[in-house]
């Protein structure tokens, strides 16, 4: 492998995973009380309990998203 093809891995971990992260977010704005409605069917949990997983769920999905696509694939960027 060379620095292009890794360049090009990680620019489409890049999309991908952002796509992931906005479609995620935009249901959750679009769809927060069905989401709310299935987990609370499983799961014995408040709104606040329910907000509040959520919104850490998302917050380490994004920092994971950036630690392992984004910076990796600004570091081959600069190299190449």
């Amino acid at each position: 492998m060379d620095i292009q093809m890794l360049t090009e891995f990680f620019m489409w971990c890049m999309i991908v995973g952002g796509g992931l992260y906005l479609f995620g977010a935009a249901w959750l704005m679009l769809l927060s009380d069905l989401t709310y409605r299935i987990h609370s069917s499983m799961l014995p949990l408040s709104r606040d309990q329910f907000n509040g997983a959520i919104y850490v769920t998302m917050g380490i999905f994004k920092i994971i998203v950036l630690v392992f696509t984004v910076v990796p694939y600004v570091a081959l960027s600069i190299i190449g």
